[in-house]
């Protein structure tokens, strides 16, 4: 096997792992509160990249205390924010509308660009977005339609979490100074747990009966996805070029409805088969539009 198809299995696989977050934010959402589940994620998986930052010898950034806020709001929204909002989701709606609506990442994060950056859109973006939404839309008519009030937040509390997602990614490169890959999955780890352990006092997580199926899901969340698909996406992406790295991104809402059909049991309505096409064919357009911008940049 070349070194190009090594890259491109071993993004497969990570992209797998994050679609399996899905199916374990699932099993975590059975027994335990959001941000609790957050600071043990992070808990044990701050040690497991502190390990990797010192067998590699590399080393924590220098930075200004502007590029330090933005890291702590990196580490709110993309760390606690996500994790927590899509646990709280994933109590009230299915892993299937979940993962179709991860899918929708790179879709909210060229609309957050257009919105607050004031990029200007190319049509193929526009075309990207709007299939997108409609994908989501269905999906809300199908939770609306089984009278699935709960549903219908569940999946707000998702979407809320993609958005989270997106604003990670538009501050990362508000960065003056660039953080490596490892450096900043350390940062964030460790952020992240300071922030969501502070948040779980509200939950007074002393007093819960802990599940444990909830823990083993926690501590997969933590370490395989995390941690191992963290080694296996940077792996893949030294191998690939990036534009080729940026495709793989569709395998995850792919890999987490199937793991929710395949483990959880849940059933793949007609709507739900829409909205994923709708979501695929929207990231589909928007690779495209890129590529055709590329393309055509001197």
């Amino acid at each position: 096997m070349n070194s190009r198809m090594q890259g491109y299995c071993c993004l497969a696989a990570a992209m797998a792992l994050v679609g399996s977050t899905v199916v374990a934010s699932k099993i975590i959402a059975t027994g335990l509160p959001p941000f609790t589940a957050t600071a043990l994620r992070f808990a044990l998986a701050l040690p497991c990249f502190a390990l990797l930052m010192a067998l590699s010898g590399a080393r924590l950034p220098r930075l200004d205390r502007r590029d330090w806020l933005l890291l702590a709001a990196q580490a709110i929204a993309g760390s606690v924010g996500y994790t927590a909002l899509l646990i709280a989701g994933l109590q009230r709606t299915s892993a299937v509308d979940g993962g179709i609506i991860l899918g929708t990442l790179p879709l909210v994060s060229a609309a957050i660009a257009v919105v607050l950056l004031g990029e200007r859109p190319g049509k193929a973006t526009l075309a990207a977005i709007a299939a997108a939404a409609f994908g989501v839309w269905l999906m809300t008519r199908h939770a609306a339609d089984d009278g699935g009030g709960s549903s219908l937040a569940g999946n707000a509390l998702i979407l809320g979490a993609v958005l989270c997602e997106g604003l990670f990614i538009l501050l990362n490169k508000r960065l003056r100074v660039p953080v490596a890959p490892l450096a900043l999955s350390t940062i964030m780890a460790a952020c992240g747990l300071a922030f969501s352990a502070l948040a779980s006092l509200a939950e007074a997580p002393w007093t819960l009966s802990l599940s444990g199926p909830a823990l083993a899901a926690t501590a997969y969340y933590a370490l395989v996805p995390t941690v191992g698909g963290f080694l296996l996406w940077y792996a893949g992406a030294a191998r690939v070029k990036g534009a080729e790295a940026a495709l793989f991104t569709a395998l995850a809402p792919v890999a987490a409805v199937a793991l929710a059909a395949g483990l959880l049991g849940e059933t793949l309505a007609g709507q739900q088969l829409a909205g994923m096409a709708c979501v695929l064919g929207a990231v589909a357009m928007l690779g495209i539009g890129a590529r055709r911008t590329r393309a055509g940049s001197p």
